[in-house]
């Protein structure tokens, strides 16, 4: 049974994941973490959470918990990823990442990390996304630039960070498959009068509202045609599961950095 520790677990995603931890045949909740301050720390975690007692302490000092682990599973902030990743690496446990809006100076500390420990890093952990991915890149391989391409992306209105990281997955495997660099191509700042659609560019745009769980529609769009890819989610499950998978598929695997295409063999 592999030990698992689950940050933030306060959080919609943090809950969703101990759901999915407490009914695995092959994994157990060695501990849970939140933020200093937070009315959860200190409690039981069951408790907490309006269920029964479980026996597992909500603390806010990670090394409590991460001793004793063979995975983190990591949807916080960015900071707070940056930070555990650098216990996971110091305790060779599995660091599982879905925590999006990551600037490049966090993935250069979470890529030192990797020299030390397995990290599995991805902006959507579901099947169907993944999936998704990849048919992207072959179809931006196969059209040519008289296809516009456009990411649409929806999510409830608490998320923070546009556009979201699933979106900007795909933005990269577009870029990929038409060989280009998404940094020069990437337009997600449009307001006013922007002038006419730069030929080439890979435009995204994001709806944030309601409890939206996670929606994304990739459009090549040409002259008397659109192509549309579409991918909803409408339950975190499909992201807990593939995380949980994600955690017990790292096991035994060597330092790295690996994502979801890895861990589905895609």
């Amino acid at each position: 049974m592999t030990g698992i520790v689950i940050t933030g677990a306060s959080g919609r995603m943090g809950q969703m994941l101990i759901e999915t931890v407490k009914v695995s045949e092959h994994a157990h909740l060695v501990g849970v973490t939140e933020r200093e301050g937070h009315p959860w720390v200190g409690q039981d975690l069951g408790l907490a959470m309006g269920q029964a007692k479980m026996g597992v302490p909500v603390v806010s000092d990670a090394i409590e918990v991460v001793k004793d682990a063979q995975a983190i599973i990591d949807f916080t902030t960015p900071a707070a990823t940056v930070a555990m990743a650098e216990l996971a690496a110091q305790a060779r446990a599995v660091h599982v990442i879905g925590t999006t809006g990551l600037s490049d100076d966090d993935l250069a500390k979470i890529k030192a990390a990797a020299r030390h420990a397995p990290i599995v890093r991805a902006g959507n952990m579901s099947l169907g996304v993944n999936l998704l991915v990849q048919l992207t890149k072959k179809v931006a391989a196969a059209l040519d630039e008289d296809y516009d391409i456009e990411v649409v992306e929806a999510h409830h209105r608490y998320k923070v960070d546009a556009p979201s990281g699933t979106a900007l997955m795909l933005g990269e495997a577009a870029a990929e498959g038409r060989g280009v660099e998404l940094a020069d191509v990437k337009d997600s700042g449009r307001d006013g009068i922007t002038g006419a659609r730069k030929r080439g560019d890979i435009g995204f745009a994001a709806i944030r509202g309601g409890d939206v769980v996670g929606e994304h529609d990739v459009i090549f769009a040409a002259d008397g045609e659109r192509i549309v890819l579409r991918h909803l989610a409408t339950d975190r499950a499909v992201f807990a599961r593939g995380a949980l998978k994600a955690a017990l598929w790292g096991q035994g695997k060597g330092p790295g950095e690996y994502d979801m295409l890895d861990v589905l063999g895609l």
